[in-house]
Formats: structure tokens, C-alpha cells, sequence
């Protein structure tokens, strides 16, 4: 059993510049009152599509190359209900060869820290063969 006391450290808003804001509705909440844990991945989802299209990166990551998603987590710190607005924060956190880790945060009604937080991988592969393939240099370079 692990008996550590660390806890990730919460993003702040400042930490991020660009920002995908999501109205939540009623339907988000399930029975407890809160955000279903599985509408997250979706938030992420959007936030991250919402990113690419925003630094006009989709189109690097289009054509041959498919992006499909291999690895996702979220932290929750505070719970999240509706209604709110919330603003999904992303950034790369790290190019590989073939993958791209985005880290995204959820922060609600403009507070500074994060309610939950987490990772999005994405595997550039070749929609040809589905094989791995590597993440375009006009990826790589618009975060040097």
C-alpha cells in the first residue's frame, strides 16, 4: 500500500494561453449532483481539438497522419457542477518521437486553480498502415 501523502501539484491558470471555454449544462450532472467524471475526457477532447485548430496545427496533423488517443488521466481536486462556465486550458507538456502529450486543466468561473487536471497522448501514426509514424517537424517547430 502506498502511504505517501503527495499530492500533484494543482495548475494555475497562468501556467496556460490558451484556453477552450465550455458552458456546462444541466445534463453534464449526474445523480451527485456534480460533472460525471466520463464528461472530462470529452472536455479534454474538445479543448485539445479546440487548440489545434486555434495555432492552425490541425492541418500538420491531417492528411496521412491520423492522431488517435493511447493514453488519458484526470485529477480531480474540487468538484465541478453545473451551472458554470468552465475554461479548459491546454499546453504541450511533450513531443516524442511519435507522440505529443498535451496537459489540460479545468478551472471554473475564472478562479486561479484548477479543479482537475490531466493528460491527453495522442501517436502520430500513418492512416495508411496505422503504424507509428513521426510528429511532423511544422509540429515540432511551432513549439520551439
Amino acid at each position: 500500500m502506498n502511504t505517501s501523502t503527495d499530492r500533484p501539484t494543482r495548475a494555475e491558470r497562468g501556467d496556460f494561453d490558451f484556453f477552450e471555454t465550455i458552458t456546462l449544462r444541466y445534463a453534464d450532472n449526474d445523480a451527485n449532483g456534480h460533472v460525471n467524471n466520463a464528461h472530462y475526457y470529452s472536455f479534454f477532447d474538445t479543448a485539445v481539438e479546440g487548440y489545434l485548430r486555434h495555432r492552425q496545427l490541425r492541418q500538420v496533423l491531417a492528411g496521412d497522419i491520423s492522431t488517435p488517443v493511447v493514453a488519458s488521466s484526470c485529477r480531480y481536486f474540487e468538484e465541478i457542477a453545473y451551472p458554470a462556465t468552465i475554461d479548459v486550458a491546454v499546453r504541450v507538456e511533450r513531443i516524442g518521437r511519435t507522440s505529443i502529450t498535451y496537459l489540460v486543466a479545468i478551472f471554473v468561473n475564472n478562479e486561479t486553480l484548477a479543479r482537475a487536471q490531466g493528460t491527453f497522448t495522442t501517436v502520430a501514426t500513418s492512416r495508411h498502415t496505422g503504424r507509428p509514424v513521426d510528429v511532423p517537424d511544422g509540429f515540432c517547430a511551432a513549439h520551439d
